[in-house]
């Protein structure tokens, strides 16, 4: 079976062309968010196409918060696009708004949860190989002791389901990307309910015949779940107008810094290098307006396109921003 990939906790809007003319005169300025351009223990990427795209961008501002804030800063830079709170962004809600607006929602990732010495690790849901079907097997089990606290599941993806219900006011999640691989202790569910139903949930699923036939099959046993993306959005809140449709998110880069995979992730900054980042570059050279967003663990930097006078674009030549001169501080 193929790798899966980690889910993304907002909808990919479809590739839109950077061309102006085939955008039209109404077009909002294309918006490249690059997550995880930089990355602890990341080897250094060749990036001439960037570094040429940075030198007719002007920096905008940045957006900083401590390495282990629970929504990294790609999730935030995509909440403001969507309207969204950057800071606890209500994901599992967007879709559901229209018929349940006032419900809270949260998304359920399916894990592995692997109980060390002085860390509880969160292997990585992508190698469960979980199939659609045998996700709605674990919905069936796991519904009725949510039921009962009055929170319903619907499964989505075999890796991204969705919890709604009352309970869920308040709950203050963090984002699947910050566990991946990591110590998940600090933001295990902590208040009621979910405390229980998470320990009722390793109890029920401990010798399961459920998980005997993964073992059987060489899989992982699931012992756990993640919740992400959790709030409400109420009846008033709306995505702004085509923001959505001009975004492009390089997830590529996502997949592999998070497996810490380098040499794969090199290979998406190629890509990236000769795809997304090229187009953009060209679209502005012809006169396009656009955005772009690079993205660390801790920080986000924003540009757009820069309008400068005579004397501003005489300094800008000589004070061109690299990547290389970024990645650290992202």
């Amino acid at each position: 079976m193929p790798a899966a990939d980690l889910p993304l906790p907002f909808a990919q809007p479809p590739a839109q062309p950077l061309s102006p003319s085939d955008r039209g005169p109404d077009a909002a300025a294309p918006h490249l968010i690059l997550p995880y351009a930089a990355a602890e223990n990341a080897p250094a990427v060749a990036t001439p196409r960037l570094d040429a795209l940075l030198a007719l961008l002007a920096e905008v501002r940045r957006d900083g918060a401590e390495y282990d804030f629970p929504i990294p800063p790609h999730e935030r830079a995509v909440a403001e696009v969507f309207g969204l709170d950057a800071r606890a962004p209500a994901w599992a809600a967007v879709d559901a708004a229209a018929t349940m607006p006032d419900t809270p929602h949260a998304w359920l990732t399916p894990c592995h949860l692997h109980a060390g010495a002085d860390q509880v690790r969160l292997d990585d849901p992508a190698q469960l190989q979980l199939t659609l079907e045998q996700a709605q097997q674990l919905c069936a089990i796991l519904a009725p002791w949510w039921q009962e606290d009055g929170l319903q599941l619907q499964v989505l993806t075999p890796l991204l389901w969705r919890v709604s219900g009352a309970p869920l006011a308040g709950l203050r999640t963090a984002s699947l990307d910050r566990v991946v691989l990591r110590d998940a202790s600090l933001w295990l569910p902590q208040t009621q309910p979910f405390q229980r139903l998470h320990s009722e949930a390793q109890m029920l699923l401990y010798n399961h015949p459920f998980n005997d036939k993964r073992e059987a099959q060489g899989l992982p046993p699931i012992n756990g779940f993640w919740l992400h993306g959790a709030g409400t959005l109420g009846s008033r809140h709306a995505t702004p107008a085509n923001a959505a449709a001009d975004l492009i998110v390089l997830d590529n880069l996502r997949q592999t810094a998070l497996r810490q995979h380098w040499s794969a992730w090199q290979q998406a900054w190629q890509a990236a290098e000769a795809g997304p980042i090229s187009a953009l570059l060209a679209h502005v050279r012809a006169g396009g307006a656009a955005q772009l967003t690079l993205c660390g663990e801790a920080q986000a930097i924003h540009f757009s396109v820069a309008r400068p006078g005579l004397l501003q674009r005489f300094k800008a030549i000589f004070s061109a921003k690299r990547f290389a001169d970024l990645r650290e501080q992202l």
